[in-house]
């Protein structure tokens, strides 16, 4: 592969790798590093990558990995901690509602199991299509279709809970 194909085939994807590498490790300044070292990475197995039928999908797998693995180092729980994660956005951030409304989606999101949390952040929050999604997790696309479908409905069905209860309803 030349200095020219990877840069067209795998550089151009370093864009699309930030919003899950930023979220994986917790910050723009650890993703920033991730992304440089992930790239260092893919352009040392660019001979075997050549051949490859998905280079995407090798991108974003080593990408998840990378960042997996950062966080073992560092013995930090992948997806656990105290997240900068915004789930809804609002032109008033400092709005107690949305705030309260991101905590209590935060607090359900941690009681998914991780492949659905996984798929339901890189779809829902990170924007990535289902594609990109089976690539990273090594999954088929049905099966990320499926997840993301338990997900939406189990974080549904407990906003519904969470709202009749302080309606009153329970």
């Amino acid at each position: 592969m030349t200095k020219l194909e990877f840069k067209n085939n795998v550089f151009v994807l370093s864009e699309k790798l930030f919003p899950m590498v930023s979220r994986i490790l917790g910050s723009h300044e650890k993703a920033e590093d991730a992304i440089q070292e992930i790239m260092i990475k893919i352009w040392q197995k660019r001979t075997k990558l050549k051949n490859h039928p998905n280079i995407s999908g090798f991108v974003f797998l080593t990408a998840r990995n990378y960042c997996l693995d950062v966080l073992r180092k560092n013995k930090v729980e992948p997806y656990g901690g105290a997240s900068p994660l915004r789930i809804i956005k609002s032109k008033d951030e400092n709005n107690l509602e949305w705030q309260e409304l991101n905590k209590i989606i935060l607090d359900i999101l941690k009681t998914l199991p991780v492949q659905q949390k996984e798929v339901f952040l890189m779809r829902d929050i990170d924007g990535y299509d289902f594609t990109e999604i089976a690539s990273a997790l090594n999954i088929k696309q049905t099966h990320a279709r499926v997840l993301i479908s338990r997900a939406r409905k189990q974080i549904g069905s407990a906003l519904i809970k969470t709202y009749d209860y302080e309606k009153g309803a329970y």
